[in-house]
Formats: structure tokens, C-alpha cells, sequence
């Protein structure tokens, strides 16, 4: 049986709320923040929100190398919404569809709900999911107590 309820938060988010020390884990691996790049594969408007995103998270220590895979599935699940959510605008919810008869003959058009609909639905799940395990929703920035969790690249260059 899995651990239940909801996925601890990332030490450096604690550290920010003001978490009472014995819930910090003090051991935890610490990856360094140099060198943190976008994922090759990120659409530009998947990179468009990196840009807009990446640099804040990193200097609060929340995005490190070892979460850019995870961040640029958070970046991708934003493009996508915006791209459905500018699909809808064009086309609107409901949309003309062709039928066809059994023999692939066209036999006039159906209205039915947009597939971007879809499209977005998936990925505003998607995008809160990712995005509050980065601290970005509402919720989690209500609960954000203390200091600002700056953090400078060079202690790694320090430290390392």
C-alpha cells in the first residue's frame, strides 16, 4: 500500500512557511542549481512560460536541475491551455462536424461539443497538478509565512 495524502511539500517551500523544524528533513539531497536549462523539447510556447516562470523558481530554490523534466511538463500543460483556450475563442464551444455513411459518403454535419474542450480539460488538470508541486497555486502561496528563500547560484560554485 502507497503512502497516503497529499504529496509532502518541497523542503524549500517549508523553509519559506515557516515550517517548525523537526518536519524539515535536514538530510535531504540538495541538487546543484547551476547550469539549469529548459528541456530541449519544449515548444516556444511551452518555453514562453519557462521564461516567465523559471527564473523566479530557481531564485527561490523551488526548481533545481533535477526538476526540469518536471517543470517543463508543467510549462507544456500551460501552452497547451493557451492554445485550446485560443481555439475555443476562434471556433467557440460547439462545432460543426462532417457524418459519413458507411461507405464514406458525407451525409451533412452534426453539432457537437468543440475537441479543444477536451484538449483543455487535460491540461488544466494536468497544469494543477504540476503547478502546485511548484508552489504556484493560490492555495500554496496563502500558506507562505516567512522570508523571500533566495538562494544564489554561485554557493554552488562555493560550496562544490
Amino acid at each position: 500500500m502507497g503512502k497516503r495524502g497529499p504529496h509532502p511539500a518541497p523542503t524549500a517551500l517549508k523553509l519559506v512557511r515557516g515550517t517548525r523544524s523537526d518536519r524539515v528533513n535536514t538530510d535531504e539531497p540538495v541538487p546543484s542549481t547551476t547550469d539549469i536549462e529548459p528541456p530541449e523539447w519544449l515548444t516556444a510556447g511551452a518555453l514562453e512560460v519557462w521564461e516567465a516562470y523559471a527564473p523566479d523558481l530557481i531564485r527561490k530554490g523551488v526548481l533545481t536541475t533535477w526538476d526540469v523534466e518536471a517543470f517543463g511538463v508543467c510549462c507544456d500543460a500551460a501552452a497547451r491551455r493557451r492554445k485550446a483556450v485560443e481555439a475555443l475563442a476562434e471556433q467557440g464551444e460547439v462545432v460543426e462536424l462532417p457524418v459519413f455513411d458507411k461507405n464514406g459518403k458525407s451525409t451533412g454535419f452534426r453539432t457537437a461539443r468543440n475537441p479543444w474542450t477536451v484538449i483543455l480539460g487535460q491540461a488544466d488538470r494536468q497544469l494543477q497538478t504540476w503547478a502546485a508541486r511548484f508552489g504556484m497555486t493560490p492555495s500554496d502561496r496563502a500558506q507562505l509565512t516567512g522570508g523571500d528563500g533566495r538562494r544564489d547560484p554561485a554557493e554552488d560554485l562555493l560550496t562544490g
